[in-house]
């Protein structure tokens, strides 16, 4: 019977043992990291294109950051695009092309027709309710949301909101001997810059920024119509009507106070950022900037109001929504569908406009930032929010929403300068801006169906 002999590890035998537990650890820590690293990857990712520039950007960054850290399954990824312009031109190119399009678009409110009549969407309401997430409509401010709804339902979402408003030097007023309150009627404005003129207050009273959108502004404001089908809202067979009796009498004036010396036309901006221009109407949204900018003291007053005859309308909504591509996986809506929802909560709501100067979008986040005293702290940005809390809504003033309509306001920008330039009347300018917009308008029309309606 052999016996069983016992074999003794040597020492090669005991290091062999040991590389093959440092291996096989080491395999393990591996396997740990690799699960690690998938489970950080298991984040679904989401592209949100935008057209925030500079200190914007960093901000729209830093609210992205703020969702993603509040959650573990999504990861969204603010990609700057270039302008307006460029980011629904890379939008429609990605889309069509099948080359990665984005979830969320950045849009401006003057390509709503556009991005409502493309099929490249999805219906923010509709979206909402196949993730079931409950949202308070009737929270929304209706002024800022009426352009881009139908019968209350909400096509894209409320961005970065802003109106015109009235921006004035307070020491140049204060050097013609008028008060420190802001003018709130063009006769008004009038009376105050032929004030700053005759003391020597300054050599530029007034500057309206861009005459196009200044034009475009004062219809709905004054519940006065600007186009045929409720300003394009139920058609596309549109035409322009600033052509009429308001148009005439508010270009009008607009051209006797530039012969006057009264209205100073290009580089009026610059004018008032050296404290050179005494009044400037410009976007809402230029609070912030002018607040870091501005060496004199200034304050902010409503868009000016001619007053009866004509009523009080809506103040014209400047800025841009955001819009949801169709064509996704579901868990990516569901990711998209919890970030917008994020966007409008009361917080974000509240530092978003304390940070920008943009308008919250929701009537509780206006409230809390009331109930906290930030207007009071802060007047100049409850400007812009009274004039939209407080507006009238109707037909008229319920929005503008043109094919191109950017292409229809340099058409009558062309023509407002061939009247201010003395080369038109007002009322052949203006003709001439109706011809030329109407233009666009039909071309626009046909080329999408203009038999159809040109509703969202």
């Amino acid at each position: 019977m052999k016996r069983s002999v016992r074999r003794h590890s040597t020492s090669k035998d005991i290091m062999q043992h040991r590389i093959t537990r440092a291996v096989s650890l080491a395999a393990v820590v591996a396997l740990a990291l690799l699960a690690g690293a998938a489970g950080a990857q298991a984040k679904t990712d989401i592209y949100f294109w935008h057209a925030m520039p500079g200190v914007l950007g960093k901000t729209v960054e830093e609210l992205v950051k703020q969702f993603n850290q509040s959650q573990g399954d999504f990861e969204v990824k603010a990609v700057y695009k270039g302008t307006y312009p460029e980011v629904l031109a890379a939008t429609k190119a990605a889309y069509q092309q099948k080359k990665n399009p984005p979830h969320i678009v950045q849009i401006s409110n003057s390509d709503t027709q556009s991005m409502a009549l493309s099929d490249m969407i999805v219906p923010i309401y509709r979206l909402m309710h196949q993730q079931k997430i409950a949202i308070n409509w009737a929270d929304f401010i209706e002024t800022i949301t009426a352009d881009s709804s139908k019968d209350g339902r909400l096509y894209s979402m409320p961005f970065n909101a802003s109106t015109p408003i009235l921006y004035y030097n307070k020491d140049i007023f204060r050097k013609a001997g008028l008060s420190d309150t802001p003018p709130v009627t063009w006769p008004a404005v009038e009376a105050a810059s032929r004030k700053i003129l005759a003391t020597g207050a300054a050599t530029c009273p007034f500057s309206p920024g861009s005459p196009g959108y200044v034009l475009v502004a004062a219809f709905p404001w004054h519940d006065q119509p600007f186009a045929t089908n409720q300003n394009g809202q139920t058609g596309l067979d549109t035409r322009l009507l600033i052509n009429g009796d308001f148009g005439l009498m508010h270009v009008g004036a607009l051209a006797r106070w530039h012969k006057e010396n009264i209205l100073a036309y290009g580089g009026g901006e610059r004018s008032f950022l050296k404290g050179e221009c005494a009044m400037r109407l410009e976007s809402s949204a230029a609070i912030e900037t002018f607040k870091k900018s501005l060496t004199f003291d200034w304050g902010t007053g409503p868009l000016p109001h001619w007053g009866p005859p004509y009523p009080k309308g809506n103040a014209y909504l400047i800025g841009a929504t955001l819009w949801v591509l169709r064509g996704h996986e579901p868990e990516e809506d569901k990711g998209v569908a919890q970030f917008l929802k994020f966007l409008i909560e009361p917080a974000q709501q509240r530092w978003w406009a304390s940070t920008t100067g943009y308008v919250p979008t929701i009537k509780s986040a206006v409230k809390s930032l009331e109930d906290d005293s930030f207007y009071q702290k802060n007047p100049e940005q409850w400007t812009a929010v009274s004039q939209l809390l407080n507006a009238k809504h109707t037909r008229n003033s319920r929005g503008i929403r043109l094919g191109n309509f950017d292409k229809v306001v340099e058409a009558i920008q062309f023509e407002l300068e061939n009247i201010f330039a003395g080369k038109k009347t007002v009322k052949e300018g203006l003709d001439a801006a109706v011809s030329r917009g109407n233009a666009i308008l039909r071309q626009y029309g046909v080329s999408h169906g203009a038999a159809g309606n040109g509703e969202i």
